[in-house]
């Protein structure tokens, strides 16, 4: 008897070989978990490189002491090595073409801007640490979401961070060399420490700005990632208790962004706009020539004022379509499910409805097919059966569910001003205002 058993056992494997090759490919696959865990290694990595990144540039002041290196700093390189430079360039050309007085409003806003940024993320930074910060911890649950997912985000961040910051360092460099060619000074050597000590300077406000805006990119870009992962959750799964809970979870997310960020962002506008303002008044009111050696320099600090409200302006609103897109999402996924429900309900209705009419006789129900499915269903005294029962309830479900989704679209909110479409339409509006009336005061045409 156990050698049939044998035999048996022998005869299947033999007569299998498909499973066989689909076991032992299987046990030289690594397992998921593995694999999972090497990605969470990977990704350790990089986040320890960027709070490394940070810390270097005095974003993350973990202490009293990193906090005076970090501001120290700053005031060295961002403001008085500035100065100082301006100082030794002081020349009868510079006063001839007014290049002193540019440049010291220019510097002003750029520390303004940089100091705006440093405060509101070093403070988040030392807060929450940099993986809560840009919302990268580890998840549990039916969205699980892969770190290699999050190491590329980074990864395409950091590479349009560089490449921002080296065009703009190019155009500052091009500049600064036209200008030294043009303004001579005593010696060539004092021309290049002055033409050093400015690109030293300027690079380090322009990277603090260009990565704090970088960084609100990345942390939008990760919760696109999750709103992706979200709508597929919507194509696998059918408990609306789940669907509410990752909803919930991710318009949580989104408030802790919009609550750490808001200052940020309404800082930066108003710097921006105060900076744009100033140079309108200063180029629109000089009634001399404005060239690239006493005008350069507006050029360039607006370039890379422009592209830091245009990368968070365009993260926000990404996001925050994409969470309003969700409602859409689940409007179709629950007109999909009802369509799909209502060709075998609508069979049953009927064939119950006619033996409804076999028994009653005269005093059969009269249903009106004009009408929705569920307001003719109200009229039938008691249901059909449990399935339809049961089907009617999910309908209920799918509806409120499409309902909460509608009323609560979620998305990047200044102070309860989301930010998307009309939000970017009132800026603009403003900005137009506001520059009509600066050149308003500024430019007079004066009749003979």
């Amino acid at each position: 008897m156990a050698d049939s058993h044998v035999q048996v056992d022998q005869s299947s494997t033999a007569g299998a070989p498909l499973l066989n090759r689909i076991q032992n490919h299987n046990h030289q696959r690594p397992p998921r978990s593995q694999e999972r865990a090497n990605d969470d290694v990977v990704l350790d990595r990089v986040l320890q490189k960027l709070e490394t990144f940070l810390s270097l540039l005095g974003f993350k002041q973990s202490s009293v002491l990193w906090s005076l290196l970090s501001w120290a700093a700053f005031a060295v390189v961002g403001v008085l090595l500035p100065i100082g430079m301006l100082e030794l360039s002081s020349c009868s050309e510079c006063e001839k073409y007014h290049i002193e007085d540019f440049e010291l409003d220019i510097l002003a806003m750029q520390a303004c801007l940089a100091a705006v940024s440093l405060l509101c993320l070093s403070l988040n930074v030392r807060k929450y640490g940099v993986r809560s910060f840009i919302l990268a911890d580890r998840y549990s649950g039916p969205m699980t979401h892969s770190s290699s997912q999050y190491v590329q985000q980074i990864k395409n961040s950091l590479q349009l961070f560089v490449f921002w910051s080296l065009t703009c360092l190019l155009l500052k460099i091009v500049r600064e060399v036209v200008r030294i060619s043009y303004v001579h000074h005593e010696s060539w050597w004092l021309s290049s420490t002055i033409l050093l000590g400015l690109i030293i300077s300027w690079t380090y406000l322009s990277t603090i700005y260009i990565l704090a805006t970088i960084l609100f990119h990345l942390i939008c870009n990760l919760q696109v990632v999750h709103f992706d992962d979200y709508a597929k959750l919507l194509e696998r799964e059918s408990d609306i208790s789940i669907l509410m809970e990752e909803h919930i979870r991710l318009r949580y997310n989104l408030s802790k962004i919009s609550h750490r960020y808001r200052m940020f962002l309404l800082l930066q506008f108003c710097v921006v706009t105060a900076s744009q303002c100033v140079t309108l008044l200063q180029t629109t009111g000089y009634r001399g020539r404005i060239t690239i050696i006493n005008g350069g320099d507006f050029a360039v600090s607006s370039i890379v004022q422009v592209v830091g409200i245009i990368l968070c302006l365009h993260a926000a609103t990404k996001i925050s379509h994409r969470a309003q897109g969700i409602a859409s999402l689940a409007g179709r996924w629950h007109a999909l499910a009802t369509c799909s429900v209502a060709d075998v309900s609508q069979l049953r209705v009927s064939s119950s409805v006619g033996n409804l009419e076999a028994m009653n006789g005269q005093n059969c129900l009269q249903i009106s097919y004009s009408e929705n499915d569920l307001e003719s269903l109200d009229y039938m005294s008691l249901p059909v059966n449990t399935q339809l029962t049961s089907q009617m309830s999910s309908y209920h479900k799918r509806q409120a569910f499409v309902m909460y989704l509608q009323n609560n679209p979620g998305g990047i909110t200044i102070f309860g001003w989301r930010i998307d479409r009309g939000l970017m339409n009132t800026i603009f509006f403003i900005e137009l205002s506001l520059v009509t009336f600066v050149l308003g005061k500024t430019i007079v045409f004066t009749s003979k």
